[in-house]
């Protein structure tokens, strides 16, 4: 019989709702969100927007057909060298990316 799996550690507590970090100072918390859309003429699209928690300034807005986790790292870099700084903790809809999957500054 195989062995019962541990529980994983999740950002929700037990009636459902999220943990939420909140702020402390500009650029600690970046959040980011996708929109999906669709032209008149029924074609899909995609928006992803960067959001500054603390001072709720979006720092970036991207509109594509397609965005792929890929192109998200390439943005995320991008913000890096345009004079905005990577924030402490990261935060998503739902869970953190990794920070070791993020390029190298450079």
């Amino acid at each position: 019989m195989p062995r019962k799996q541990p529980k994983r550690a999740r950002l929700w507590l037990a009636d459902g709702s999220c943990i939420r970090r909140r702020a402390e100072y500009p650029n600690h918390v970046w959040s980011y969100d996708f929109v999906a859309e669709r032209t008149h003429d029924g074609r899909p699209l995609r928006i992803l927007n960067i959001l500054d928690e603390y001072t709720r300034e979006c720092l970036a807005s991207v509109v594509a057909r397609r965005i792929r986790s890929q192109d998200v790292l390439v943005i995320l870099a991008d913000s890096r060298q345009h004079g905005l700084t990577t924030p402490q903790p990261w935060g998503g809809s739902h869970l953190p990316p990794k920070p070791s999957s993020l390029p190298a500054e450079g």
